[in-house]
């Protein structure tokens, strides 16, 4: 038992010098072989793990060794125990065990400073407290949402208000959300935060009309400081309740109450709703949030990783980010099935697993019919804007990127036009308004109709499939 006990006094000192997750990620199971003259002898559950404490963790494991076992230590070494996991290995310690013991009186703590964050019985506040704007990655396509959000948080009901967010299902609309309420919460101890959705405030609704107590709905409304609605695009077809949101949005605007929604599209394209109600939500700020690009996948998972004691391979987390593209909402399914994995079978993430089940999972195969290689993969970060993918383009087909970008309408003209418009919208997640600012200022719609003629080609013609994937190829996208 000594060797235990000694474990125990180096792992106090490892949890005291590096973060909770790091601990909890990296370290899981270990024990204490033996000492070998000069050398501490440690065993981990697994080549995985040993690889993992080797590379990030030597110097620091080492320098708490010598703080238990004297200065004559001098190196370390990790091995892979095979009776880890037996019960009568009393030298082995569960590091997620260990640390739940020994922080349980902080924890405890913060279990309190939680509780009277997210309100007491002052607080009308219905935000998810693991939402917070620390835990939001930010990247070049949220950026602006983002930091009208942290306004908002300095100064709520006088900064941006109305704050609207709007994008795609899965892009961290409601993580930003409900994170500014509970920014709001902390910065401002009286301040009452409500977050709803449009379907439950709809059903609030309609049970206050059967009830007869729609005043009393409004007068609760009335009484809080921070209102937060997510998809109002439900509140289509819904005349009363849009009625009823209306006289609150005016209550509460008239009162210096700051009022943050989502949807999504714009407020203008909310063409379902009464023109009157859409009218109000432009009265502040509209932000957009768009599909993030590969380096802001890759922190996002790599995050959702941390978060979830997961330790995940780079190779693995860059496929995902790669092959993964549309939202965080499906970054996060992929990662819970690993996790799910792991925990049923013991398997570790590997390149070759997670790339049969993402190919399973349709991930793999893109819009052009092909799977993508890590070493494909990997060229996404080598390229430096659009301006490689057009030069690829126009060397193809053997005109001058001018003609590309030009207004010529011939067929040598139009054929490479569409296939780099293509390109920059399927590889690089560019929005149909930038792709037509670099064309010369082309419009939405004809971006579009580009973008969609060719995807219809490729179907029916294998040479210009091929010749596409040659340019790809070329490029290492």
């Amino acid at each position: 038992m000594e060797k235990y006990y000694k474990l125990k006094n180096i792992l106090s000192n490892v949890i005291s010098l590096i973060k909770k997750q790091d601990f909890l990620v990296y370290f899981r199971k270990i024990s204490l072989i033996e000492i070998q003259e000069n050398t501490v002898v440690y065993g981990t559950v697994s080549s995985f793990m040993k690889d993992n404490l080797e590379a990030k963790f030597y110097d620091l494991i080492l320098e708490v060794s010598k703080k238990e076992f004297g200065e004559h230590i001098t190196s370390i070494k990790f091995i892979v125990d095979n009776t880890i996991d037996n019960p009568s290995n009393t030298d082995a310690i569960d590091c997620q065990t260990f640390y739940k013991e020994s922080q349980k009186t902080t924890k405890q703590v913060e279990k309190q400073s939680r509780s009277s964050v997210t309100g007491g019985a002052k607080s009308k506040a219905t935000v998810n407290a693991r939402y917070s704007l620390s835990n939001f990655i930010v990247g070049a396509d949220n950026q602006l949402a983002f930091s009208a959000c942290e306004a908002v948080t300095r100064n709520p009901g006088r900064s941006y208000n109305p704050l609207y967010i709007y994008g795609d299902v899965g892009l961290g609309k409601t993580h930003l959300l409900q994170a500014t309420g509970n920014e709001i919460l902390k910065k401002f101890k009286d301040k009452k935060v409500a977050y709803t959705t449009a379907d439950k405030f709809i059903t609030e609704y309609v049970t206050a009309v059967k009830k007869r107590n729609v005043e009393r709905m409004r007068e609760k409304f009335r009484d809080i400081d921070v209102l937060v609605i997510d998809d109002v695009q439900f509140l289509s077809k819904k005349e009363q309740t849009q009625n009823e949101l209306y006289n609150i949005f005016n209550i509460l605007y008239d009162g210096n109450k700051q009022i943050i929604i989502s949807g999504d599209r714009a407020p203008k394209e909310l063409t379902e709703l009464e023109p009157r109600l859409r009218s109000r939500f432009e009265w502040g700020i509209t932000v957009d949030i768009g599909k993030p690009d590969f380096e802001t996948r890759l922190a996002i998972i790599q995050e959702k990783a941390r978060e979830k004691e997961f330790m995940i391979p780079q190779d693995v987390a860059e496929f995902i980010a790669a092959n993964v593209t549309e939202n965080v909402r499906e970054l996060e399914g992929v990662l819970n099935q690993m996790i799910a994995e792991y925990e049923l079978t013991g398997n570790t993430p590997s390149l070759t697993r997670i790339a049969e089940k993402l190919q399973k999972l349709s991930f793999t195969t893109d819009i052009l019919g092909e799977s993508r290689s890590p070493s494909r993969m990997r060229g996404v970060t080598s390229i430096k804007s659009y301006e490689d993918i057009l030069d690829a383009v126009s060397a193809h087909f053997g005109i001058e990127k001018e003609g590309i970008l030009g207004e010529n309408r011939k067929k040598e003209f139009m054929l490479p036009r569409q296939v780099g418009m293509f390109l920059l919208k399927t590889k690089m997640n560019y929005t149909y308004e930038r792709i037509g600012n670099i064309f010369n200022g082309r419009n939405h719609a004809s971006v579009l109709y580009s973008c969609n003629k060719l995807n219809k080609l490729l179907k029916k013609d294998k040479n210009l499939l091929y010749e596409v994937n040659a340019i790809k190829d070329g490029i290492g996208i």
